[in-house]
């Protein structure tokens, strides 16, 4: 029997099947990757590798997703092995450098351990005007069986007390800080008025994407305190996305919103004002190299 192409009309690449069954979480993810490379596929374009990868960072909801064949047992030299010389020379393995880089992600649990030690280090006087929610309740609110009780846990944190309401979000394998400012003001303050920011490590995931369900989310929680504002002007309430560090891999983005919020927290001016935006949120706010130590110190602390 010959070999079969690829690509071959009769058997042609079936390049969606892996893809999760329940078609409406298919119809929420229009723009990502695996769509995008159907799309260009179907109309017999050229995709190169690099375009793939940029791809698969836009949209990263389905990373995983996929099975995988069994691992090869034959040994290959990595390009980036280097010598370590001392009294018993040894090379520093691949397998070295993909465990650290599978350390770097995050999962929720592993996320909120570091963000309770993190929140422990800070002095009372800097806790006292922000509180922050569990990084799952945004991404429960989103199903219906469980809204309520989020707003009810919510309700708890008396967040309308606070200045700064630190909300982590976790969708679709992607990690953002959303942050409340300033929801108990005055809509008519100058100095106080309530707004929200949105800090994205990775921006061209597109950011804006979270709008509505931010919106809706926020919506509900003046619903459920019975906050005398009406919902025109809940409505208004500004999202302002700033220009932030971006990460350098797909396995960052938790560390990158554990930085934001220790960095936010410690800077945070005492009445946040539309006037003075982003303050020092822009994109030289801090370096490669201050988050590798940040991480480095938050993962010592579990010791």
């Amino acid at each position: 029997m010959g070999k079969r192409k690829r690509g071959d009309a009769n058997n042609p690449i079936d390049i969606v099947s892996s893809t999760p069954e329940d078609p409406g979480h298919l119809s929420k993810h229009r723009t990502c990757w695996l769509h995008t490379v159907a799309f260009l596929h179907a109309r017999k374009m050229k995709i190169s590798k690099q375009k793939i990868r940029n791809f698969e960072l836009t949209a990263p909801c389905f990373l995983g997703t996929f099975s995988c064949r069994r691992r090869s047992k034959r040994r290959v030299k990595c390009k980036n092995t280097s010598l370590i010389k001392g009294k018993n020379s040894s090379s520093v393995k691949c397998k070295d450098m993909i465990t650290k880089r599978r350390k770097n992600k995050l999962d929720s649990g592993k996320f909120e351990h570091l963000l309770d030690n993190l929140w422990r280090s800070f002095s009372e006087d800097k806790k006292a005007g922000f509180t922050y929610l569990d990084s799952l309740w945004f991404d429960l609110y989103r199903k219906p069986s469980s809204k309520a009780k989020v707003l009810t846990w919510i309700k708890r944190k008396h967040i309308f007390s606070k200045k700064y309401v630190l909300v982590p979000i976790v969708c679709w394998r992607h990690w953002n800080l959303l942050i409340l400012c300033n929801f108990g003001g005055s809509f008519e303050s100058k100095t106080r008025t309530p707004c929200m920011l949105l800090l994205d490590s990775l921006e061209m995931s597109n950011p804006w994407r979270f709008e509505p369900d931010i919106r809706k989310f926020v919506m509900d929680i003046y619903k459920a305190e019975e906050r005398p504002e009406t919902k025109e002007l809940i409505s208004r309430i500004p999202l302002l996305v700033p220009k932030v560090p971006q990460q350098r891999n797909g396995e960052e983005c938790g560390n990158f919103v554990l930085y934001f919020i220790n960095l936010f927290v410690e800077g945070a001016p005492e009445n946040f004002n539309l006037e003075d935006y982003p303050y020092f949120m822009e994109k030289n706010w801090f370096t490669a190299e201050d988050l590798d130590c940040f991480c480095e110190r938050l993962n010592s602390s579990e010791n």
